[in-house]
């Protein structure tokens, strides 16, 4: 039982599993427990899309199950301007960027932080998995032990007083033993499905959920040579690395390898594809970042610095020298070379397992040039 005295604690209840195990580890652990369900996305007319209201009736029933209130919290204003309109400037500029990562930023970590801070709460916590140690630095975020689940990558623009105000109950468990624990309590949402994907898209297609904000500028889908193999909606509607979708049927002589998306030439409006996964033009071994962020305020030591980069989520930790940085920007060295590094998605740091920090990648060097061909000298 907790103290009526002891601070209260705030749990971000999503209606899934990993939040509801989340609250009853506080609880078991003597701390004074409430939630909090927030709605971030408001709702069209078409069901399925975004099931904030499958996922409130959830969340009810496992804070009645645990015995805890529930607040209820609608932040659809703070995610549009704070989140979404971000998320479609940078598809107007032709990148791929991750709301995820600025939703943490901005609506879990702030927005939900000062809102739980008004209901009397000391702390946060979320059903992450990430795990928090504290030095004479300040705040670690360090990876979770279940690799195949770490979050880290989606918390990395995170700073220190959000992390001082934060708890990560689940930083030291396996997903098995998350539903493990919610079977053994009854809880209803054990076998519930991880959520994946933007809330907001759901499971429509999202090219055309795009349609619906960005108005189509189709151009040439082109090899890098310069033949012409059919038409795009428009480079925004695509990404580097991008298989699937792209309406190429047969090439006469070019065998039976699949297409990807290798460039954006805006000059042209054209988009580059090449055939093979291994393609030279998917790689890169150098890349510079923008928006580059430190955990700890600054980096930890001068360049060059030798540390791990993740460039998506679940990828391997892959070794890479930070050969040069100011407070805005870097250029990073990989060992070895990476493959479909999209301008606009997040490039994260680490030493160990210490996550330092991360950056958007602002453009990457294409492993060999030479390739390239006459219609890419201007990219």
């Amino acid at each position: 039982m907790s103290d009526s005295n002891e601070p209260l604690v705030i749990v971000g209840l999503s209606g899934g599993v990993d939040s509801a195990v989340a609250a009853h580890l506080l609880i078991e652990q003597g701390h004074r427990v409430e939630a909090l369900f927030m709605k971030n996305w408001e709702e069209d007319d078409e069901p399925g899309y975004c099931a904030a209201a499958a996922d409130l009736a959830d969340a009810r029933t496992v804070a009645e199950r645990l015995g805890i209130r529930l607040h209820r919290v609608n932040f659809a204003s703070e995610y549009w301007e704070r989140v979404f309109e971000r998320f479609l400037a940078e598809y107007r500029a032709l990148r791929t960027p991750n709301p995820d990562v600025l939703c943490n930023k901005e609506i879990k970590f702030r927005a939900f932080l000062e809102h739980a801070q008004t209901l009397g709460a000391d702390r946060i916590a979320t059903g992450h998995y990430a795990r928090l140690t504290q030095d004479g630095a300040g705040m670690h975020l360090r990876l979770a032990a279940d690799a195949s689940k770490d979050q880290t990558y989606f918390l990395h623009l995170l700073d220190q007083a959000q992390l001082a105000r934060a708890l990560f109950p689940l930083a030291d468990l396996s997903k098995a033993e998350v539903r493990a624990i919610a079977r053994r309590l009854g809880l209803a949402n054990a076998e519930k499905k991880d959520s994946t994907g933007i809330c907001f898209i759901g499971e429509r297609r999202f090219g055309d959920f795009l349609d619906r904000f960005l108005a189509r500028s189709p151009g040439p889908i082109m090899t890098a040579e310069g033949q012409v193999l059919g038409e795009h909606r428009g480079l925004a509607w695509y990404t580097i690395g991008q298989r699937q979708g792209l309406g190429i049927g047969g090439v006469t002589a070019a065998g039976e390898a699949p297409w990807f998306v290798a460039r954006k030439d805006v000059a042209r409006n054209a988009l580059i594809v090449v055939q093979g996964g291994d393609h030279p033009l998917l790689y890169a071994q150098e890349m510079a970042g923008e928006q580059l962020h430190w955990i700890g305020g600054q980096a930890p030591a001068a360049a060059p610095l030798d540390c791990l980069c993740r460039l998506r989520h679940r990828q391997p930790l892959q070794p890479c020298t930070i050969v040069g940085y100011d407070s805005e920007t870097c250029r990073v060295r990989f060992d070895t070379p990476q493959r479909a590094l999209a301008p606009g998605q997040s490039a994260v740091f680490y030493l160990g397992d210490d996550c330092l920090g991360g950056c958007v990648i602002q453009h990457a060097d294409a492993l060999n040039a030479s390739v390239t061909g006459p219609c890419l000298q201007d990219l």
